[in-house]
């Protein structure tokens, strides 16, 4: 009977093409360990961990907020790897690298499994449907170890041949003397090509060595400043998740307020960015460029690292329902939206409305799929107060309300808001644009899509009178102000919470931002009403 622990002699094409496959995969991983062990300072696996969102994701969470845990994980991962890489390369103890291998590809495979469910927070080249290359990786290393090759390609040839001279009986060696008198200088040329040989085999993996070795070299002095600081290389042993401001340089999640019995955090995602509108000026290139990068799988990570940093509500137009609904479905997140009511329809003569009908569609539409909130959009309340329709509000207003949803009314004139509460609308919250004037192309007297609060000081004197809730929007003006001077201005002058889009490489810094200037010494006159 055979014994399984017993390695199996191979020969010809089959040894050399699992020697090869045992390099290969050594050198793989352990380019893994050197590089982040080396060449990426402060790697962590808590971004990775953090995206989990399969049966086991609470441990991997949990793995993740604990900091000494944390530690503990990420130099056990560039340990193990760089142990696995070098007993397979050298084929040392082959079969402990291979399980070591199987073990670390496996819980990688575990914390992100490729289903359709789950694929999208993961950057890899493809998309892959149950089978990934960490499985496939693990499998090829069942081979390995069900198939080792290191005892007649690598180190242990060396100490094999010593071994099998030791344990040869005393008759043995006495016959072999007596051989070799009898046909010494045969013997000692058969002697001297077996040991070239024997050491040709057990050194076979120093070259690989040197190959490796030089290649690093070469790559650390090619390394680019955005190769080493903003894109993140993703292989099949370990991948990476979000390319941004990590979450470790998190400073605490934003707080939170509620309007009547819902919760909102203060700061809330805004959704034109993710829905491709960007207000570039005369820049004509940059909404395509937005709808480029906002790709589905972008705009759920997007999503997901704000909830990460206490972000639970997003800010959008109903033309996002959809993803939100498969966001919501396939078990990615929790976050609620506010779903603007915009009832306008452009074309080169400027804004007019659309059919009524085809305006409470798109309202249903968003209640259907579960907004927590719906309000009038700001350019559209400015234009049915405008145009001495303000039915249209209050039809609009109360199909939301027989839903069950919070109302709100937003603005971009501040006309617009006292109109409304001349007219006696009983709104839940505002929507109001508030930013100042002090940034370089508000000098035009000439509105170009470059201001959308155009009364800054009525705007304040005004909502700080208001019983309400505001929500300041636009307190960047589409991205003229920097987030610390926009922020702070809405907050200082009556906001209660405020809208901001944001791409997903700067919500990090955004958030910290809005905590300290929420947690500082605000000169504040409105009472906080949420």
């Amino acid at each position: 009977m055979n014994n399984p622990t017993k390695p199996i002699n191979l020969t010809g094409i089959r040894l050399y093409a699992l020697f090869i496959l045992r390099l290969a995969i050594g050198w793989h991983f352990l380019y893994e360990g050197v590089t982040k062990l080396m060449m990426m300072p402060g790697w962590t696996s808590a971004d990775y961990l953090q995206s989990s969102s399969w049966w086991f994701s609470p441990v991997f969470h949990w793995i993740a907020e604990n900091q000494n845990v944390l530690v503990m994980v990420d130099w056990l991962n560039i340990v193990g790897m760089i142990m696995v890489g070098v007993t397979l390369i050298f084929g040392l103890f082959e079969r402990t690298g291979a399980v070591a291998g199987m073990l670390l590809l496996f819980l990688y495979w575990l914390s992100n499994p490729p289903f359709v469910s789950n694929d999208f927070n993961v950057v890899n080249e493809g998309h892959y449907l149950v089978v990934n290359k960490n499985l496939v990786e693990l499998f090829a290393l069942l081979v390995l170890l069900l198939f080792p090759t290191g005892h007649q390609l690598g180190i242990p040839v060396l100490f094999r041949k010593n071994r099998i001279r030791e344990s040869k009986p005393v008759e043995n060696r006495v016959e072999a003397e007596k051989h070799e008198v009898q046909n010494q200088s045969e013997t000692v040329l058969e002697h001297a090509a077996l040991d070239r040989r024997t050491l040709i085999k057990g050194l076979s993996a120093l070259p690989v060595m040197g190959a490796f070795g030089y290649a690093l070299y070469e790559k650390s002095k090619w390394e680019s400043y955005e190769e080493r600081n903003l894109v993140d290389a993703v292989t099949g042993a370990s991948a990476k998740t979000f390319n941004i401001a990590s979450l470790k340089e998190l400073k605490g999640q934003i707080p939170k307020g509620k309007i009547k019995d819902i919760e909102f955090s203060k700061l809330i995602l805004g959704g034109n960015l993710l829905s491709g509108w960007a207000h570039s000026r005369d820049l004509i290139y940059v909404s395509q460029l937005v709808k480029a990068y906002h790709q589905k799988e972008k705009i759920f990570a997007t999503l997901l690292l704000a909830e990460k940093c206490g972000i639970n509500t997003l800010l959008t137009n109903p033309i996002l329902c959809a993803l939100i609904d498969e966001y919501w479905k396939r078990g990615i997140g929790k976050i609620q939206f506010i779903s603007d009511c915009a009832g306008l329809n452009y074309d080169d003569k400027g804004a007019h409305p659309m059919p009524l009908n085809d305006y409470m569609d798109k309202v249903k539409k968003a209640i259907d799929t579960g907004a927590v909130a719906c309000y009038i959009q700001g350019e559209t309340a400015d234009y049915y107060i405008d145009n001495n329709k303000p039915e249209v509000i209050a039809g609009v207003m109360d199909f939301v309300r027989q839903n069950g949803l919070l109302a709100g009314i937003g603005a971009h004139k501040i006309e617009t808001v006292k109109a409304c509460v001349e007219m006696g609308f009983q709104t839940d919250f505002w929507m109001k644009t508030m930013h100042h004037h002090n940034y370089w192309s508000a000098r035009s007297e000439e509105w170009h899509d470059n201001k959308f609060d155009f009364s800054p000081e009525e705007t304040i004197r005004y909502i700080n009178g208001l019983p309400q809730p505001v929500i300041g929007f636009k307190v960047m003006a589409a991205g003229s102000i920097h987030p610390r001077d926009g922020f702070k201005y809405a907050f200082e002058n009556g906001a209660d919470f405020v809208c901001a889009g944001m791409y997903d490489f700067q919500m990090v810094e955004d958030v910290n931002i809005a905590n300290e200037i929420l947690a500082g010494n605000l000169n504040r006159v409105r009472p906080w009403k949420g």
